[in-house]
């Protein structure tokens, strides 16, 4: 006798989902928090494949009676068809949630971004570039926190690492690396800056790199203390002043790899060095990924995924309050809403390039 799951490819991961939420359901396994949290998002994970399978199986069976009813009473035929459609739909909801998905998705998120290219103007598009990102986190009731920052003359930023977290556990669609991922590359900024006098547009840029957060539990990110190399020295302020009388900031060096490492926003010296290593680990993780990536040679190279920063990937017009993305042709002239944190619609337009070309892979 065959098993009645045998022909169905998503049968596994139903059961494991099943599996998954008995286990949630017991108090002890809460004791590790690390655990449960990866846990709890493996269940959100297959919480929607679970949900479209059950339905699609459903729909099924009601499709069949409908049928068999139809041939006798031609009243049912209109919901045979209704149910036809949505059998279709659920169908290719659920290729599309089983087609091959970033396993860093549902992962939170390190940024860092520093000024580039047009000095004072850079680092205030820098700061720019911050402000979007937290007001974009907020829409989301995500958390962020600076870990590390070096302030300019004029308020803006040289350069600036932003955490940002999604309470609870996400379902990788939502995630906050599914969601940012794309961000990584060269912000190109044209507007007329408060240092020019006479009223011309200036070209200027900052970079952008996107990490997923190394989960110390789950990742293989290990450090030895005799990889590291910790310097202590004074916190200093824009324009190199000393803005603290004790040795509290810290510079760590990953000797193997060369990554260097800085903070100085905390008081304390431990709890720099706490964010230095944060920040050493989720370098030391997207180092990891980009090398496996690299050596896979059949690996799929995404058209729209980059966290490197020579690659432009947008810029933002002032004056024609314009923001176009141009590793996917997306262009919309709400560069103030964007700005203000309305993000959705040009990180859709990255999700929906990366998603097509996911589902086409996985065709093949």
């Amino acid at each position: 006798m065959t098993d009645g799951h045998s022909a169905d490819p998503t049968a596994a991961l139903v059961d494991e989902y099943a599996e998954l939420e008995r286990t949630l359901a017991d108090p002890a396994v809460h004791a590790d928090q690390a655990q449960a949290r990866r846990l709890g998002r493996r269940y959100a994970e297959l919480t929607p494949i679970a949900a479209t399978a059950g339905r699609l199986r459903q729909v099924g069976d009601d499709l069949v009676t409908a049928r068999e009813l139809a041939a006798q009473d031609p009243a049912f035929a209109e919901e045979a068809e209704e149910l036809a459609a949505e059998r279709s739909e659920l169908q290719d909801r659920l290729a599309e949630l089983l087609a091959p998905r970033d396993p860093d998705d549902a992962k939170d998120v390190l940024i860092e971004i520093k000024a580039g290219e047009g000095g004072e103007e850079s680092a205030l598009f820098a700061g720019d570039l911050l402000r979007m990102y937290v007001r974009y986190a907020e829409r989301r009731s995500w958390r962020t926190e600076v870990l590390s920052s070096s302030d300019s003359d004029l308020g803006g930023y040289k350069d600036v690492t932003l955490a940002v977290k999604a309470p609870g556990s996400p379902a990788p669609a939502d995630g906050v690396w599914a969601r940012l991922k794309f961000e990584g590359g060269v912000h190109r900024v044209q507007r007329v800056p408060v240092t020019e006098s006479q009223g011309r547009i200036h070209t200027s840029a900052a970079g952008v790199f996107v990490a997923p957060e190394a989960d110390e539990t789950t990742d293989e990110i290990e450090l030895k203390d005799n990889d590291l190399r910790i310097d202590v020295f004074r916190s200093s302020g824009p324009g190199g002043q000393s803005v603290n009388t004790t040795d509290s900031a810290v510079r760590i060096t990953h000797l193997p790899t060369g990554i260097v490492v800085s903070c100085q926003n905390e008081k304390s010296q431990l709890q720099n060095k706490e964010q230095a290593l944060r920040i050493l680990r989720a370098r030391l993780l997207a180092a990891a990924r980009a090398a496996a990536a690299d050596a896979a040679s059949d690996a799929r190279r995404s058209q729209v995924r980059t966290v490197d920063r020579s690659e432009r990937v947008r810029t933002y017009n002032f004056p024609e309050n314009r923001i176009a993305d141009h590793r996917v042709g997306y262009k919309a002239h709400n560069l103030d809403a964007v700005l203000a944190g309305e993000l959705d619609g040009v990180l859709d337009a990255l999700a929906q390039a990366d998603r097509t070309e996911r589902i086409g892979g996985g065709a093949r």
